[in-house]
């Protein structure tokens, strides 16, 4: 048996710009996805996908080597269906099979299993660690991988690969990565707090695509500029106070791109604390700064899932 294993994502700074080469900071989790891939003799893939808790939400089964699906079923209360999620996965396997024309292409089959180590409705990766786990087994570039099958800035496979807070940004297409020292010396003050319910990402992205196509070149590359340096920024951030002015800056930037309210105004306005939106803004994780009593202040307003940045972050 193979086990493949990557890291979920947090996106920290450059959210929406850093499809157009903003400088963006992104730091990988503690939280994950595996992969297991297991031989057997009959001439098909059977997949399974379970969740946090154990429980199996997501079967399909291939047959090896046209990869035709036989069957899938799907085990959710949430929008979807089996054909779908089976059909996209296929889409992945076949698009991972163009970069390796090898990759199962074999008369016997196998049972491939993945475990996601967070909730589904983080939005910590669980698409981005799947495709970096099914480059692995099939020995293709995971970038190329992300954009044949799907779309992106690639930050989340570069978090998937590495195990320190990275500096990521696109150059003509092309990924480049730098890992950054960033253990912040006021991490104690710093906590992650989910809003209760997922973002689609994509639904994010167009939004922002339309509103950058009607600002002219020089004003949509003084956002990225600004942006990048607001990233340099935030790394040497020596307190929470002086990391919360930076992070005022940077809601008041992308709220003017994207043409939302940042989420403290709408959600918190009467937080003690600064609130900075992570990805897509409308749900996922915010960033928050704080102290001890910040917990019980989002916990006091119906959001259970508060933690902190040593237990969020590898």
């Amino acid at each position: 048996m193979k086990r493949f294993y990557s890291n979920g994502k947090l996106l920290l700074t450059g959210e929406y710009v850093v499809l157009d080469g903003a400088t963006s900071l992104a730091v990988p989790t503690k939280f994950g996805q595996d992969l297991t891939i297991e031989s057997i003799q009959e001439p098909e893939l059977i997949w399974g996908s379970f969740t946090n808790t154990g429980e199996c939400w997501f079967e399909a089964v291939f047959d090896v080597p046209k990869l035709r699906l036989k069957n899938a079923t799907f085990n959710s209360s949430k929008e979807g269906n089996a054909e779908f999620i089976a059909e996209t996965l296929q889409n992945i396997l076949n698009a991972a099979r163009k970069l390796n024309p090898d990759f199962l292409q074999t008369e016997s089959g196998f049972i491939i299993k993945t475990n996601l180590t967070f909730p589904q409705n983080w939005g910590l990766g669980s698409s981005s660690t799947l495709i970096n786990n099914i480059a692995s087994m099939a020995k293709v570039d995971a970038y190329k991988l992300l954009w044949n099958a799907f779309s992106g800035s690639g930050y989340d496979i570069a978090c998937a690969q590495h195990n320190s807070p990275i500096f990521y940004q696109l150059e003509n297409q092309h990924p480049i990565v730098k890992q950054v020292d960033y253990n912040p010396s006021f991490k104690n003050e710093l906590f992650f707090v989910h809003l209760n319910k997922k973002q689609n990402s994509r639904e994010g992205i167009q939004r922002y695509k339309e509103y950058q196509s009607k600002k002219n070149n020089d004003s949509a590359r003084e956002d990225i500029n600004e942006i990048s340096n607001l990233s340099n920024e935030f790394v040497k951030a020596t307190s929470s106070k002086e990391l919360g002015k930076i992070i005022l800056e940077h809601e008041k930037i992308i709220a003017s791109i994207i043409q939302l309210q940042p989420v403290k105004k709408e959600l918190f306005p009467d937080y003690f604390g600064t609130v900075k939106s992570l990805g897509a803004w409308g749900g996922d994780f915010v960033l928050v700064t704080g102290n001890k009593d910040t917990p019980s202040y989002f916990k006091q307003k119906g959001f259970e899932t508060v933690l902190s940045y040593s237990d969020m972050i590898l």
